[in-house]
């Protein structure tokens, strides 16, 4: 499948400010302010952008750093990994395969099975809840 590319425009058109900001710029909402770090509702967390399924609410956990949590990807390949040096620090971003949407970034101190723990802003999710909930 061919990558969702659109411009600056239509992307500022399609989504808020602070979710371009942050799915577009590599911007990081503040912990504990993102409507899903505390949401418990079980279903499927959609990249903001695209629509691409990303993570299922059974494989998040509460890690207490404030951002959304998560152990495993849905699927291989739906997430891509790519080095950030910014700021001094050395971190692993995570992005969206399928349009290049900032999610935020994974690292090596999650729980089993992974042992990974993908900390992603809310503003680049959306949370498509299980009929039963």
């Amino acid at each position: 499948m061919p990558k969702i590319a659109k411009s600056a425009a239509e992307w500022r058109a399609q989504l808020s400010p602070d979710e371009y900001h942050i799915t577009r710029e590599k911007g990081t909402e503040r912990a504990f302010t993102g409507q899903y770090w505390d949401c418990h509702d079980d279903g499927t967390y959609r990249c903001r952008c695209c629509g691409a399924p990303l993570f299922r609410a059974r494989d998040k956990f509460e890690s207490g750093c404030g951002w959304p949590s998560f152990h495993t990807p849905l699927a291989a390949g739906q997430i891509d990994e790519h080095a950030d040096n910014s700021f001094g620090m050395r971190r692993t971003e995570v992005t969206c395969h399928d349009c290049g949407a900032h999610l935020g970034h994974v690292f090596p101190d999650g729980p089993a099975p992974s042992g990974s723990r993908y900390c992603i802003n809310s503003a680049s999710l959306k949370l498509e809840k299980d009929a039963k909930s």
